[in-house]
């Protein structure tokens, strides 16, 4: 019996520095917020933030909200110019917001942008996430960007397969939206025409024209709070868990 008690600590403790080196999703910011400490940098808990917004409202509330979106960036984007905009100025309408939270890029970064003058969630430096402007950080399994480090470490996704949903709510299993310019390599279409985007149905890091409609996640420098509680700390494993509701029911002697 003493035996048992002494190999139930040592696994435990194992279980315990296997979760340490694994759980790095902190819900924070008032509960709108996780942490991830692989990026030092906090996301939504609403994956699909605008969305919800607009399922939330009756139509015309929404175009209020849509309005207050691009007046937050003065109902302009400033990009490198390109064939959207020669000039490298934007102009916003409603237009550039599709349905379910779906956006163009420029309607991506003017979200954020308004996301910023709301403080939401304690933060004033909400931003589209970023990805490395090269040609290798093209594919599966990159690591490199702040989506594919989200879904390939901190929730353990694999190649091919949807994006899990981890602490938070809302995950689109489509594509999101990246901040950063396409022009790594101006052979393969008319740049700036493009930009980055990670397509959450399988892990794929892609690029695509600033017209199409993806989804967007909005990602803030560091911890938007001081200290995460630790009885709301997000653990992927379940070994330590398990073994505890086995010695309540008295399984492990």
């Amino acid at each position: 019996m003493q035996h048992g008690k002494i190999l139930l600590t040592a696994t435990m403790l194992l279980s315990l520095n296997s979760l340490n080196a694994q759980a790095n999703l902190y819900i924070t910011g008032g509960g709108l917020g996780v942490y991830d400490s692989g990026i030092n940098a906090t996301w939504t808990r609403d994956a699909n933030l605008l969305g919800s917004w607009e399922g939330a409202y009756q139509s015309t509330s929404y175009n209020n909200i849509v309005t207050a979106i691009i007046n937050a960036s003065s109902g302009v984007i400033h990009d490198t110019p390109n064939g959207f905009d020669p000039t490298g100025t934007y102009t916003l309408t409603a237009a550039d917001f599709g349905s379910g939270g779906t956006v163009d890029w420029w309607a991506g970064l003017a979200f954020v942008n308004y996301l910023d003058t709301q403080h939401y969630a304690g933060s004033s430096q909400w931003a589209l996430p970023s990805t490395p402007d090269t040609v290798p950080s093209y594919g599966y399994n990159q690591t490199d960007s702040q989506l594919g480090e989200l879904f390939y470490n901190e929730l353990g996704g694999t190649a091919s397969n949807p994006i899990p949903s981890g602490p938070f709510s809302n995950v689109q299993s489509l594509a999101y939206w990246s901040g950063t310019e396409f022009t790594a390599n101006p052979s393969l279409a008319p740049t700036p025409y493009l930009a980055w985007n990670f397509l959450s149905y399988n892990g794929f890091q892609d690029i695509n024209f600033k017209n199409a409609q993806f989804s967007v996640w909005a990602v803030s420098p560091g911890s938007i709070a001081a200290v995460p509680e630790a009885n709301i700390i997000y653990l992927f494993g379940t070994g330590l868990l398990g073994l505890l509701g086995l010695k309540r029911r008295g399984t492990i002697k």
